[in-house]
């Protein structure tokens, strides 16, 4: 498994960047979720994997492909 280092600079750029995104559209909303998710990989306080980031966006777009979350 590929161990990845922290990187502050690098999670800062990456939020910084979703941030940008953030905005208009609901995929703006999906990219900017994406980039924050992988921006935990190189952040102390989080313990996460790029497995449990792609099972995460994968779930994001099924939701999104079958119409949302109920209310």
């Amino acid at each position: 498994m590929t161990e990845f280092e922290s990187d502050e600079e690098r999670v800062e750029c990456l939020r910084e960047i979703a941030d940008d995104v953030r905005g208009g559209s609901s995929e703006s909303e999906q990219i900017a979720a994406i980039l924050y998710r992988v921006s935990d990989l190189y952040d102390t306080d989080e313990e996460t994997t790029p497995k449990d980031i792609y099972l995460n966006v994968r779930n994001i777009l099924n939701v999104k492909e079958s119409g949302g979350l109920e209310r």
